[in-house]
């Protein structure tokens, strides 16, 4: 809504009457005239002044794309204007996916897979930062961002991208590929809500509701709390996933600017697996044959019934909650505090199959002799699950000191992780049934003559997390130039057992990394700025780089882990000029980063299931530049383009099988050349559509450079009409969203890069065999109607 305020001025002439203030400008406009009350004195006239701000609906630039910024780094914010008029069940992933630099691979139109990554610069997705209002969304693990568990896009306020570096007192470790911030809205002062529903392609269906409290009693407390259910058949392959989901916040203000609020999100899904594909598999069967999971159970042959759909279904639980406090303590002195917990419980399993005898516990053979259903020649189809149960808690406290021109900063962040994984094997019957797809139920899982669980892998790592830092953000000039200065220690470590017989037991490692940083704005005029950053980043490598891995069947050593490892350290520099005008907002952003150990996540093959982990890639360094531009609404229409060019090498050669890789020099993988977005937007209050357009160039999938995905051209359409109030209903709305409408049939991103897919002569002569890497593909064509209100 227009931010719209009416006021009593002296009396002014009637000329002035029927005047719209508008961004700093007057245009003519219909009055409001008040009445003053009867008398005998002359009649006094007065004026509203209606304000139609940059945040008002239909009159955001770019279409709610862009907006001004005055930040020492680059951000780039997607706002209401724009989320309003996408698909309500669009991920933060999909929402950012025009900024500059953002990269998306999805594996289906809507959103629901969890096969689904972000490159930002390159960086993959666990090399960004995710925060909810100051709460940390990252995975305790693996680093990773689940985009879909995040929070229901009716209930952001915006969704913001810092591509470069995160904020100083962000609580967050892994972000050299920037930082994305999620926003809720704030509940509503008066009691309401809103609604939706929508259905479409692929037996979509979707509803949506939140209720708002208003001000409760004379507490000044306030509040919502939403609900919404959705479902949607694989749009190929068999399958249909299934999502629950609740979001709350609640908020009290009160004297000069204190604030508290409690957030938070809960999430429970059930989603069919999308293959990945391999360039062989793709260029011969595309979206169809092998690339798919089976769609019935073929007890006769067990390397077709291992792909039966239902052995592959992942369900998921999480829970994110914090509690955000802003506190004015005097005229100088304010504290910020962000108490958060995190749960999250899921099962990643897959196909495979477990012969009833020979088998190890770890390096220990088992004398045991299994009776599994419908084996044959001893050998039997079961479910392999790989569970994760993580609980994560801490907080996040800034204490600012503001005197003259300094804002002096100084705080502390503590971060508690647990997270126990596990491998158990379920039996499967005869039609491809198999018990609790959760794998919690004990009764439903293979066990050994003593009680205890056949397990193929059992970690459990206790992480915590220290970090001191301090900055000043200082204010020259009448604000025309600003300084900020920070410095940021970390000190993290972890211990942990691995609870299979073996070599290894206890595993530990502990980490400090200094982290310096610097930022300058200088505000030329109103209009024009630049802006130069120099940042310092840091990540120890995922969990399972701790841990050794065995071969149930064999006892083989299958991964080596190791407490000697190298954390990745990024330098990262920014140098940009932002423009401000009348019409047109735009910036221009060059940067270079120099990293050393650069982490590269990955996916492998554990006893059947798909995990993720990373590989150590050496040194790399990445220069390009973006540019994005939007422009303010000029007859109902709001254009908005952004590009990115980007130059990623590999700085040294990496080992291989004993031999070294001559990879020094080549492109990075994930790591596209050119990347453009161009998008218009019409809302003239009761119209409204946008039409978008995104490229990406080639990617490449190997270190070698041997093998490489196409570029890739999607186009979506939105389309609808927003009535006025009726009755109790405020603003009913009908919307069509048209995603990929060309039905583009291609690969959307990388999901396991390898080193090399030929087989390549080493530097010392050897001969490394080749692996094939594997890709996401991209979902197809999609239509989704939707109707909602507000109440």
């Amino acid at each position: 809504m227009s931010n719209r305020f009416s006021y009593r001025p002296r009396p002014v002439p009637a000329v002035l009457l029927g005047l719209t203030v508008c961004a700093g400008t007057v245009r003519a406009a219909d009055t409001t005239a008040l009445t003053p009350p009867a008398s005998s004195a002359p009649k006094t006239e007065y004026i509203t002044v209606h304000r139609i701000s940059d945040s008002a609906p239909g009159h955001q630039p770019g279409g709610g794309l862009i907006r001004p910024e005055n930040s020492v780094r680059s951000i780039s914010t997607v706002s209401r204007d724009y989320m309003d008029k996408q698909p309500p069940m669009a991920t933060a992933y999909q929402l950012a996916s025009m900024l500059p630099g953002a990269n998306v691979a999805t594996s289906d139109p809507f959103g629901f897979s969890p096969n689904t990554n972000l490159t930002v610069r390159g960086l993959n997705n666990d090399a960004i930062g995710y925060v909810l209002e100051g709460t940390p969304l990252n995975d305790v693990a693996y680093y990773s961002g689940y985009p879909s568990q995040f929070a229901d896009s009716e209930n952001y306020s915006q969704v913001a991208l810092a591509q470069g570096a995160a904020d100083l007192d962000s609580p967050v470790l892994n972000a050299a590929g920037g930082l994305m911030s999620l926003s809720f809205l704030d509940p509503s002062q008066k009691a309401g809500g809103f609604a939706s529903v929508s259905y479409g392609s692929f037996d979509t269906n979707r509803e949506f509701i939140r209720l708002e409290t208003g001000n409760i009693g004379n507490s000044g407390i306030r509040g919502f709390v939403s609900y919404s259910h959705s479902a949607s058949d694989n749009w190929r392959g068999p399958g249909r996933d299934k999502r629950q989901h609740v979001d709350f916040k609640f908020l009290k203000e009160w004297g000069q600017g204190n604030r508290a609020s409690l957030i938070g999100s809960f999430n429970t899904t059930i989603t069919s697996y999308y293959p990945q594909v391999t360039m062989e598999s793709w260029k011969a069967d595309g979206i169809h044959g092998a690339n798919n999971l089976a769609g019935h159970y073929d007890a006769s042959n067990a390397d077709n019934a291992v792909n039966y759909w239902r052995l592959w279904r992942d369900p998921e639980r999480t829970f994110y909650a914090g509690a955000p406090v802003h506190l004015h303590l005097t005229h100088k002195l304010s504290l910020d505090v962000t108490p958060y917990a995190q749960f999250a419980y899921g099962n990643v399993p897959g196909g495979s199959t477990l012969t009833e005898t020979g088998l190890y516990n770890g390096t220990q053979p088992l004398s045991d002799t299994l009776t599994l259903p419908n084996a044959q020649d001893g050998t039997a189809v079961v479910r392999a699950n790989y569970t994760q149960r993580s609980y994560r808690s801490g907080f996040n406290s800034t204490l600012h000191y503001k005197t003259g021109w300094n804002d002096f900063v100084l705080g502390y962040w503590y971060d508690y992780g647990d997270d126990n994984e596990q491998q158990p094997f379920t039996t499967v019957s005869a039609t491809g049934a198999s018990g609790d797809i959760w794998a919690e139920n004990s009764s439903s899982l293979i066990h050994l003559a003593n009680g205890q669980k056949l397990l193929g892998g059992s970690f459990h790592t206790i992480s915590q997390t220290n970090a001191l830092y301090v900055g000043d953000h200082i204010s020259l000039l009448h604000d025309r130039l600003t300084i900020e200065a920070g410095f940021k220690a970390v000190m993290m470590s972890r211990a942990g057992t691995n609870n299979v017989p073996g070599p290894q037991y206890r595993v530990a490692s502990n980490s400090m990394e200094p982290l310096p940083r610097l930022g300058v704005r200088w505000r030329i005029d109103e209009q024009n700025q630049i802006f130069f950053n120099a940042t310092t980043n840091f990540r120890a490598p995922d969990q399972t780089a701790l841990y050794n891995t065995y071969d149930p069947t064999s006892g083989a050593l299958a991964t080596t882990g190791s407490a000697d490892v190298r954390n990745e350290y990024s330098i990262s520099e920014e140098l940009g000029y932002r423009r401000t005008g009348q019409w047109i907002i735009g910036s221009l952003t060059l940067f270079n980063y120099n990293f050393t150990n650069r982490q590269i996540s990955t996916l492998a093959s554990q006893n059947g299931s798909i995990i993720q982990t990373t590989m150590n890639a050496g040194g790399q360094t990445s220069r390009g530049v973006d540019v994005e531009i939007g422009l303010r609404p000029w007859h109902h229409f709001s254009p908005y383009v952004s590009g990115e060019y980007l130059h990623a090498t590999i700085d040294n050669n990496i080992a291989s099988g004993g031999d070294l890789l001559p990879t020094k020099g080549r492109i990075a993988v994930r790591s596209p050349t050119l990347q453009a977005a161009a998008g218009i937007s019409y809302d003239d209050g009761h119209i409204f559509g946008v039409a978008t357009l995104h490229y990406t160039g080639h990617q490449y999938a190997t270190f070698m450079n041997d093998e490489r995905m196409s570029d890739r051209t999607t186009g979506d359409i939105s389309v609808g009409y927003r009535f006025g109030d009726v009755s109790r209903l405020h603003k009913p709305t009908l919307r069509l969203n048209f995603i990929n409408i060309t039905n583009e049939r291609s690969l959307s991103g990388v999901a396991s890069p390898t080193l090399n897919a030929k087989d390549t002569n080493g530097i010392y002569g050897s001969t490394i065999s080749g692996s094939a890497p594997s890709y996401y593909v991209g979902g197809g064509f999609a239509a989704l109607f939707t109707a909602s209100t507000g109440f």
